[in-house]
């Protein structure tokens, strides 16, 4: 699509839920698992970076990503554990 198409289609769903209002309580739920969610990839990013010197790797994807934000430092535990035992 051109830039320009979804601009305008951005700027009229955000024109059109500031005239109708949007519902509240949906809108702070897909916030907060969409903040979890970065929060799991940058923790995946540190472990990548300093699991650079050792020879380490977790693939940064949908489903770590989620394990990682959604557990918090116990779900990157978790990945290490699975990562070095089972893969």
């Amino acid at each position: 699509m051109d830039p320009i198409v979804i601009v305008m289609l951005l700027g009229g769903l955000i024109l059109m839920l500031l005239i109708v209002g949007a519902p509240i309580k949906p809108i702070r739920f897909i916030g907060n698992i969409g903040v979890k969610l970065i929060v799991g990839c940058l923790l995946l990013f540190f472990v990548n970076a300093f699991g650079s010197f050792i020879d380490f790797h977790i693939p940064i994807n949908g489903v770590t990503a989620a394990v990682s934000g959604l557990l918090g430092i116990p779900g990157v535990a978790l990945l290490i554990v699975v990562k070095f035992f089972i893969l």
